[in-house]
């Protein structure tokens, strides 16, 4: 799975907390945090459908966006890229460190805990 980028993780946590949303709900839930037009926001989940990490579907008359990918996997991808690649560290990070997370509930911390302490050493 690619990482998504920052912005495209700022969509897919709007849309981890509810879905399905339209464009314009999506860029509601971000606007604040990313400072951007609803042209960017409709050009990233374009990209974003590109890569498979979103879904588009019509409901009343209008698209709406799901993710694709699975929030603590990707959490997951993250965390392991960020302490191989900018901490060098060949351990896992310690789960505790997202402890206090408004974005996983304590099922998902362990479900998060289990994913980065059998996580491969080929998926470097």
């Amino acid at each position: 799975m690619a990482i998504p980028s920052i912005t495209e993780l700022t969509l897919l946590k709007a849309l981890w907390k509810q879905q399905p949303l339209s464009a314009r709900e999506i860029h509601d839930r971000v606007e604040e945090e990313l400072a951007w037009s609803f042209s960017s926001t409709r050009k990233t989940l374009e990209r974003m459908l590109e890569k498979g990490m979103i879904s588009q579907h019509s409901a009343h008359g209008m698209n709406v966006y799901a993710p694709v990918v699975e929030k603590v996997e990707t959490l997951a991808e993250f965390a392991h890229d960020f302490s191989h690649r900018v901490m060098e560290m060949s351990a896992p990070l310690p789960v505790n460190m997202f402890t206090g997370s408004k974005l996983v509930n304590q099922h998902e911390l362990k479900e998060l805990e289990q994913l980065l302490s059998e996580w491969p050493e080929d998926k470097e």
